[in-house]
């Protein structure tokens, strides 16, 4: 957990959450955001809302969560861009296959895909999540190294169980570890 004292203490954090798995760590990495001092704001794509409710992100963090280009809570402001002018970094946990692709090639066809689009000149962090016969897809690999040449930064992903029940690269990072490499990027601004 963040320690109170923690980088992160009054900065607004922009986590996005795209569909894997590993969903259920992101509403931990919200919670001890959040119990650091962060303002977060989460956004989900329709497929991380299969698997955890936006509701328990909205109860650890005691803030909105957003999850469609249609649906407007502030009425006239334009959400992706207003989410990414307001954040002072930006998490994506647990980062797909698919939201990495989208990042990547500025494919803009949802939310979270269309907010990276316009935050690109923010820090980034990603901390991809599958399983190890998508990770180490040619294809994956070079919108990882796409990415990393635009300056986003990557953590993970680990080894370990993966939700297929094999073993192999591909678990996202552990929650300490995400807040930790955020702390040192903030340090960095």
């Amino acid at each position: 957990m963040a320690p109170k004292n923690s980088q992160l203490k009054g900065l607004t954090v922009l986590l996005g959450v795209s569909g894997g798995v590993a969903v259920y760590k992101a509403v931990d990495l919200a919670s001890k955001l959040t119990a650091a001092g962060a303002s977060v704001d989460t956004v989900m794509t329709e497929n991380a809302c299969r698997f955890v409710l936006p509701k328990s992100f909205e109860a650890v963090t005691q803030r909105p969560v957003y999850n469609s280009m249609w649906e407007n809570p502030s009425g006239t402001r334009i959400e992706h861009i207003h989410l990414t002018d307001s954040a002072d970094i930006v998490v994506v946990a647990p980062a797909t296959a698919n939201i990495i692709g989208k990042a990547a090639n500025a494919v803009c066809d949802d939310l979270l895909s269309t907010m990276l689009c316009a935050c690109w000149q923010k820090k980034i962090l990603f901390a991809p999540a599958m399983n190890e016969k998508m990770w180490t897809n040619p294809a994956v690999q070079w919108n990882v190294k796409t990415l990393g040449e635009m300056g986003f930064e990557m953590i993970g992903p680990a080894k370990g169980r993966l939700a297929c029940g094999t073993e192999g690269i591909g678990r996202m990072a552990e929650v300490g570890d995400i807040i930790s490499r955020l702390e040192k990027m903030t340090k960095s601004k």
